[in-house]
């Protein structure tokens, strides 16, 4: 069969997000077709998943949470998957599915999904991500260089961008060829993208637990071609707003309720909805959202987003299926400390922010 969505990663977060989305479109006849997947690790711990996603059956997904202070839980079967590969042993296949079959790409490789490997080429199967895509795409433009859409889902701001930029670095330094170069840079169409979904428990060997709430949102520009019709996909002319309501309010909200477990020496086995049954400290967010928060986005009229957003999030936070500790929140806390909060007061720095001044000064 053939697969004109090529998908590399096989985590559990793209089986409850892109990969559920194309199968439900797919039921209603809105899809460009099936998925195949590609292991790009080569992590022997993960071989067993491999087989299982694109059993015929499909693999299950679960959705349990709150949508409109409800309790809901839905079990679903993801049957969009009909192939997948490992780049570590199936790198021919891999390559001529790339070049054959493919009309649109999507990535989710890790938080270094986009780090590279001293010494490495793109001759055999290359070890990093990123050479392995230059590879594919050599291949591609010598087989007759039909045009493609890539949609990385990697948490990265500009990830379309930032994707295009490295390639075309890394293809003047390692595939010397002006006509490739452009190619690279007129007939790929490298889409941004935002992706939001918290993907809480993996179901084994394949399959996922998630909440209600999802949403991928995907930059408009010429020559893009999506992967499906999905309620839960969105095309948007500016990323901007999507990224500043997640970071600013969403991931703020996480940082500040991190901070407080690191401050208080609360319980190591702490989740977001049992920091939120404290009474006082979830009145302190929502201070926060409502006097801080908000009147900031209202400053660049995006006031009724944020405090849609705010209701939203918090409707998220109380989920209560959802085990989000607080211990992996809060790793690396003051990096994200700077890029959360201090990032929020230098983009309002007219607002007066004294709870989250406070956070920041600590």
């Amino acid at each position: 069969m053939t697969t004109p969505i090529l998908q590399f990663g096989t985590s559990r977060f793209l089986q409850a997000h892109a990969d559920l989305f194309v199968s439900e479109a797919m039921e209603a006849g809105k899809a460009l077709g099936p998925i195949t997947v590609v292991q790009t690790s080569g992590d022997p711990a993960r071989a067993g998943r491999i087989g299982a996603l694109s059993a015929p059956e499909g693999f299950p997904v679960i959705i349990r949470g709150l949508e409109e202070g409800q309790p809901v839980e839905r079990a679903l079967r993801v049957r969009s998957v009909v192939r997948a590969l490992s780049t570590a042993s199936d790198w021919t296949e891999v390559r001529r599915v790339f070049v054959e079959e493919a009309r649109v790409v999507i990535s989710n490789t890790g938080d270094k999904g986009y780090a590279l490997v001293e010494g490495d080429s793109v001759d055999g199967v290359p070890r990093s991500f990123p050479m392995k895509l230059l590879a594919l795409l050599h291949a591609r433009f010598r087989g007759g260089g039909m045009p493609l859409t890539i949609l990385p889902c990697e948490l990265i701001s500009r990830n379309g961008e930032v994707l295009r930029h490295l390639i075309v670095d890394l293809a003047s330094r390692h595939v010397p060829d002006a006509t490739f170069v452009s190619w690279l840079s007129v007939r790929v169409i490298w889409g941004n993208t935002l992706v939001d979904r918290i993907v809480s428990e993996p179901i084994e060997p394949a399959g996922a637990i998630a909440e209600p709430y999802a949403i991928w949102a995907i930059e408009r520009q010429a020559g893009l071609t999506l992967p499906c019709e999905h309620p839960c996909i969105r095309l948007v002319d500016d990323l901007t707003p999507y990224e500043r309501l997640k970071l600013h309010i969403l991931n703020l909200g996480h940082t500040v309720l991190a901070d407080r477990w690191l401050t208080d020496c609360r319980p190591d086995g702490e989740c977001v909805k049992d920091i939120l049954a404290d009474a006082a400290i979830r009145s302190e967010l929502e201070v926060i959202y409502r006097e801080e928060v908000v009147p900031g986005f209202r400053r660049h009229g995006l006031g009724a987003e944020a405090e849609a957003y705010v209701a939203t999030t918090l409707e998220r936070f109380l989920n209560p299926y959802l085990d989000h500790r607080l211990c992996d929140i809060a790793g690396n806390h003051t990096e994200k400390i700077v890029r959360r909060i201090i990032g929020f007061k230098d983009w309002c720095p007219d607002v007066a922010m004294p709870k989250l001044s406070a956070i920041a000064a600590r």
